[in-house]
C-alpha cells in the first residue's frame, strides 16, 4: 500500500498501460487458427476463385455472357447453370442442420444450456427489440442500394450480366464480412462478431437480391429460394430468441467459442488497442 501511495499518477498510469499492453499481447499469442477458419478459409478462396472466372468471363466477352445469361434452354449446360446448381446446394444445405456448419448458424437450431430462470426476461427482450430495429435498418439500407440497381436496368444503363456480376461480387462479400470486415456489424448492428449475429443467414437474400429484376426460372428461383432461406431464419428467430442471445446462451460467449471466426477482426482491433497504448505511453514520456 505503501509503495502505492508514494508513486505519482503518471508512474501509476504508465504502469496500468503496461498492464493492459501485457494483456492484449497474451491475447494475441492465445489467438489459433482452429479448424472451422481454415474450412472458411478454403471456401473463400474457392468463392474467390469463382468470381475471378465469371468476371474475366464478363470482361472477355459481355455479350456472350448476358446471352447465356437468357437462355431459356436448359440442354445447353454453361457455366451460368453450374453456378445455379452450386447457390442452390448451399441454401438448401442452410435449411438442413449439420454439425459441419459453423455455430453462428446453427445456433438457431440449438436449444441454450441456461433455464429461464437464470437469465432475465426482460434484458432478452430488450436485446431482441434492438435487435429488430437494427435489422429492419439494414433491410432498409440493403433494399434502398439494390433498388437503385434496380432503376438503372429498367433504364437500360445496366443491363442482366451487370446484375449477375453484382450478386457474384455479393457472393465474394459474404466471406468477406465474415472473415475481414461486415460495414453492418461496424456500423449498424454492432454485434462482437459473426456468432452473435442476429442476421447471419441473410447472406443469401442480400447475394440474390439483384436476381429479382432478370425474368427467368433461373434468376427467380435463386431469388424466392433465398427468401425460404430468410423467411426460416426468421421464424427461428421469433419462436426462440433465446438462442440468439449470449445472456441465455452460454455457447455464444467468446471464452467458449471454439471456432475465432473473428481471427483477422479482433487480431486487427487488438494490435490497434496495442499501437494506441503505445502512443499514449509515448506521449506520458515527454
Amino acid at each position: 500500500m505503501n509503495n502505492d501511495r508514494s508513486q505519482s499518477p503518471k508512474e501509476r498510469q504508465n504502469e496500468h498501460l503496461e498492464l493492459l499492453a501485457e494483456r492484449i499481447v497474451d491475447s494475441l499469442s492465445k489467438m489459433t487458427k482452429t479448424i472451422m477458419l481454415k474450412r472458411f478459409h478454403l471456401q473463400f478462396f474457392v468463392r474467390l476463385v469463382i468470381f475471378i472466372a465469371v468476371f474475366a468471363f464478363y470482361i472477355k466477352d459481355k455479350a456472350l455472357f448476358r446471352q447465356i445469361i437468357l437462355q431459356p434452354r436448359i440442354m445447353d449446360i454453361s457455366i451460368i447453370h453450374l453456378l445455379w446448381v452450386y447457390f442452390m446446394v448451399i441454401m438448401i444445405s442452410h435449411l438442413i442442420p449439420r454439425e459441419k456448419l459453423s455455430m453462428a448458424m446453427m445456433k438457431a437450431y440449438r436449444s441454450p444450456q441456461k433455464k429461464e430462470e437464470d437469465y432475465s426476461e426482460l434484458e432478452l427482450m430488450r436485446f431482441v427489440r434492438d435487435q429488430n430495429v437494427k435489422a429492419w435498418l439494414v433491410m432498409l439500407v440493403w433494399l434502398g442500394l439494390n433498388g437503385v440497381l434496380g432503376v438503372l436496368y429498367l433504364f437500360s444503363l445496366l443491363d442482366e450480366a451487370d446484375l449477375l456480376m453484382a450478386t457474384t461480387f455479393y457472393f465474394l462479400s459474404d466471406y468477406i464480412c465474415i472473415l475481414f470486415f461486415c460495414p453492418f456489424q461496424t456500423l449498424i448492428m454492432k454485434n462482437k462478431c459473426c456468432i452473435n449475429c442476429r442476421i447471419y443467414d441473410w447472406g443469401h437474400f442480400m447475394m440474390f437480391t439483384p436476381m429479382l429484376f432478370i425474368k427467368n426460372f433461373f434468376s427467380w428461383s435463386l431469388f424466392f429460394t433465398s427468401c425460404v432461406v430468410l423467411i426460416n431464419w426468421e421464424l427461428k428467430y421469433a419462436m426462440h430468441p433465446e438462442r440468439f442471445w449470449h445472456g441465455s446462451s452460454e455457447k455464444l460467449r467468446c471464452e467458449n467459442c471454439n471456432e475465432q471466426l473473428c481471427h483477422f477482426k479482433k487480431r486487427r482491433q487488438l494490435k490497434s488497442q496495442l499501437k494506441s497504448l503505445t502512443d499514449e505511453a509515448r506521449k506520458g514520456e515527454l
